[in-house]
């Protein structure tokens, strides 16, 4: 009998600082219209001194844990989706593991850009369908603000830090029905940060470190990618559009929301939005969105979600999973 990864619980976390579209007219040429019209973007969470990737980790974490009546030793595995870890090393999956109490278990992350928690979900599900691990801790958390031009209004507007968990258990009952994997390196050029540890930093404010973007391009092929990710999801499940309750999208723009719910026929009240409020959090952004739709009951037992998600690389990927 086959042994399905199943979602226990979720949780998230935000920092306390918000920055409007209104706060960003007065530090760049950009406006509150422009911004909604272009992304529905209506504010972003921005971290401040003292907190970090994993920090904002770790609170999610506890809140998953909580809600799952699990303590941190139950754990044996930690998988952390994310392109801004605290340290080049250790992985800010070992730095959550410390903060939790839970040493001498699996602990890494996962960079896949926007894609994060979909690749970690992924990894973690086949860990547990094997029977190598029983309950799996699944992060996604960034601090990408920490990475933003904020003279560029074509990027900065765009981005907001977070952090989401997402809490594995075995289960005879379906949960992960499957997952689906891909990247294409070919693009690098269109979404990248330029600096790094091997290829160099610059004599720059912040060693040269920032997101580019050719925002045109890229919307052009997430928006193709992640149709046919959605068509070949279904098709490995033998289901069809109308199988699907719930579309929880990569938060990064509201019309690339809105065009991948068009090909999956979905009305927009099948869909879980929270670009609004979060902006995009990269590898955050899947799971603060499913959070957000199961605590707020939007979602409940039993209903089928498809996840996917678009990022830098690039990668793209989904999961189906029956709640």
């Amino acid at each position: 009998m086959r042994t399905y990864a199943r979602i226990s619980s979720t949780g998230s976390a935000l920092p306390e600082k918000i920055l409007t579209n209104s706060d960003l007219e007065k530090m760049v040429d950009t406006d509150d219209q422009w911004i909604q019209d272009r992304t529905g973007i209506k504010q972003r969470h921005v971290a401040v001194d003292g907190e970090t990737t994993s920090t904002l980790a770790v609170q999610a974490a506890k809140q998953a844990l909580q809600r799952a009546n699990m303590t941190a030793d139950e754990l044996d595995l930690i998988v952390v989706g994310t392109t801004t870890p605290d340290l080049v090393f250790p992985s800010t999956a070992c730095l959550v593991q410390k903060a939790l109490g839970c040493p001498g278990i699996t602990a890494f992350d996962v960079n896949a850009a926007c894609s994060g928690s979909i690749y970690a979900l992924g990894v973690a599900d086949k860990f547990i369908q094997t029977g190598q691990h029983k309950k799996a801790l699944v992060i996604g958390a960034e601090t990408l603000t920490r990475m933003v031009d904020w003279t560029d209004r074509a990027t900065c507007v765009l981005f907001g830090d977070g952090a989401s968990a997402i809490i594995l258990e075995p289960s005879q009952e379906p949960g992960i029905l499957s997952t689906h994997l891909h990247a294409d390196g070919s693009h690098d050029d269109l979404l990248n940060a330029t600096v790094g540890v091997s290829s160099g930093l610059k004599n720059e404010p912040n060693g040269g470190l920032k997101i580019r973007m050719k925002g045109n391009e890229v919307f052009k092929t997430a928006v193709l990618t992640l149709g046919k990710i959605v068509t070949q999801t279904l098709k490995a499940n033998h289901m069809k559009k109308s199988d699907v309750d719930w579309l929880i999208p990569h938060q990064a723009n509201l019309r690339i929301i809105a065009a991948t719910a068009k090909k999956l026929n979905m009305d927009m009240d099948q869909v879980i939005v929270t670009v609004d409020k979060h902006g995009n959090t990269s590898a955050a952004s899947v799971g603060l969105a499913l959070d957000e739709a199961i605590s707020s009951g939007k979602i409940k037992r039993g209903e089928v979600l498809l996840l996917e998600a678009f990022g830098g690389g690039f990668t793209w990927g989904s999961a189906l999973i029956k709640y």
